[in-house]
This record gives structure tokens, sequence and C-alpha cells, in this order.
């Protein structure tokens, strides 16, 4: 077994661990609405970063919104700044397609057919899928990702796009919308997504029609949320798989733990190994300017701001989450 699936590994037993009911205590309720105001505030006049701009409907977006939300697992919502702007949830949406691929196919076929190693390369390369013999790469990489969708049941685009936005719709508690602008932007520039795809159909490592499995990704990447949206469907992760605000089960415990093992070591692209030493809390990351982060058992972030960083990080989020995971002594090492 190579070296990177033991990491995996450990890992997803560490957060078995963290999210033990024994061991995890969610953080004393009224501290973390002034953990929130504090972290706004001492970030909230920092402009580095940029839009992405190879989507143009993401280089439109006013870049000064901000907005920051934790879920607790007992369902408390705690709120700061622009947490009610939509945006297009871009590739945090990998989290919960890979989430749906695993509880419909199991999480072996997700190990034979994707691949769950970090590639240490940016989220879009190429380079990945032909450095790797195998051709795997992960779910949260673009390859990955597209390859997931096509794991996925359905026959056709329709019946395909309805079960994957259901089931965004139960993690968020509500329905979800599609950004028509982004979606159409994205189709209009995806040539280097469709070139991954085909290159996957060469080796074997595609499952599905390249066109339809291409429009459901692309479709899934456009959907509106908001800050308070992403940290509602976080909780779930947070929550050993039960959606806290309505406490019903969505996923199973076990694969509620590979999911965030996998976040851990590829959520935030090539710099996830720099998070997983800094932060130590499972990320997903997104260029609509979106992080969610996972604190098993105790809480989920969100935090939303558009200026990116040249991994396609929000470079804001990334500071605000690391402040709060700080002073909710989060760090799941």
């Amino acid at each position: 077994m190579k070296l990177t699936n033991y990491l995996v590994i450990f890992v997803q037993l560490l957060v078995l661990t963290c999210a033990s009911p024994v061991l995890a205590k969610s953080p004393q309720q009224p501290v973390i609405q002034s953990i929130l105001d504090d972290a706004y505030h001492k970030f909230k006049n920092d402009t580095s970063g940029k839009n992405a701009d190879y989507i143009p409907a993401l280089a439109k977006v006013d870049s000064a919104y901000f907005g920051l939300v934790v879920v607790t697992p007992h369902g408390k919502i705690y709120t700061k700044g622009d947490v009610n702007q939509p945006f297009s949830i871009q590739s945090i949406s990998k989290v919960f397609t890979l989430a749906l691929a695993m509880e419909q196919k199991g999480p072996q076929t997700i190990v034979d057919k994707i691949g769950v190693n970090a590639t240490g390369l940016a989220f879009n390369s190429v380079t990945a899928i032909e450095l790797n013999k195998a051709r795997s790469v992960n779910p949260l990489v673009n390859a990955g990702a597209i390859a997931t969708v096509s794991l996925l049941d359905g026959n056709n685009e329709k019946a395909k796009w309805s079960a994957l936005s259901a089931w965004y719709d139960k993690f968020a508690n509500r329905k979800l919308s599609v950004l028509e602008d982004v979606y159409k932007s994205e189709s209009d520039t995806n040539g280097h997504n469709r070139a991954i795809a085909e290159l996957l159909t060469s080796y074997d490592r595609f499952y599905g029609d390249v066109d339809i499995n291409l429009a459901v990704y692309t479709r899934q990447c456009s959907v509106a949320v908001t800050a308070k949206d992403l940290a509602v469907m976080a909780s779930v992760l947070a929550n050993n798989g039960v959606h806290p605000l309505t406490d019903k089960r969505l996923m199973s415990s076990d694969n509620v733990s590979r999911v965030l093992a996998v976040m851990t070591t590829a959520g935030l692209y090539e710099n996830s190994g720099q998070w997983a030493y800094q932060v130590g809390l499972p990320a997903k990351s997104g260029v609509g300017g979106g992080i969610i982060a996972v604190s098993p058992g105790k809480f989920a972030v969100a935090v939303f701001s558009p200026k990116l960083d040249s991994a396609g990080n929000s470079i804001r989020a990334q500071k605000a989450i690391d402040f709060i995971a700080e002073k909710l002594h989060a760090n799941i090492f």
C-alpha cells in the first residue's frame, strides 16, 4: 500500500476519534459569536488577492463581500457580515457530490475508480493524470470530480441532475437554484475540463457520456449558495451524517469520516498540506470565494470572500477560519 494511502487511513481514524461523543465537546455557545465578530473586524479590511477571472461571471462579483457562519451539531447558527449574499458554490460542490457517490456506490468504488490521493498539483492539472500510472486523482480536483459525476446513478442529464440537486437541497435544508449566468459563463469556457474528461475516457477512467456528465458537473458548480447555506450543509459532516436542523441521517458515519479524510488531504488543492499544518481542520475551497471547514462533533464554519490566492483559495476566508479554529481550540491534530 502506498504511503499516501496510509495517510488517508490515518486521517480517517483521527477524524473518527475527534468525532467521538465522549471526547468531542462543543465550544461554549456565547463565545462563538464574539469570536466571529472579532474575526470579521480583524480581516474585513484585507484586500489581498483577486477574484477568479478565467470564468468571466466570477470576475464581476463584488470583492468586498465578507460573510462568516458557524453551525453547531445542536443546530445553533451564528453569523457575521454578508451571510445571505448568494454566490456560486464552485468546487465546494465536489464534497457533496463525493458524498452522494459514496452513498450510492460504496467507498471502495471511489478508491478503485477515482482515487483518493492528493495530487500536489493545481486543481485543473492534466499533468496529475499523466504522472500517475493508474490515472487516479481524487474527487476534489476537477478530473476526479468530473469522473465522480460520471459514476452517479442516472441514465441522462435530467435524471442525474434531478437526483444530485435534490441531494444538495437536503444538506442545505432548502431549495437551491442555479446561477444561470455563471452556468453559461462556465459552459462557454469549459474547454479545459472537456479535454480532461476526454483524456480520462481514453484511459477508461471516465464512466459515461462526456457531454452529459460535463454539463451536470458545470451545473453543480453554478449552484447558488450563501455562507449560511454552506455552513448548514457542512454541519451534517460535523454531526456525523445527521442533519442538525432536521435530525435526519443523510450519510453513514463511516462515509462521513472518509469524506473528511479526503478534505483534509486535498481540500485546498496544492496548499492542503500547509492548511493541515496550520489550521488542522478538514476543509474545502471554491473559486467562487467560499471555504467550508469541519470540526467533527463541534462545529462547521463557512466563510465567503471572493478574492483568491494563486491556488484558488479565498485569502480572507482562510485567515478567518484559521483565527476561529485557533480561538475554539479546534485543530484535530
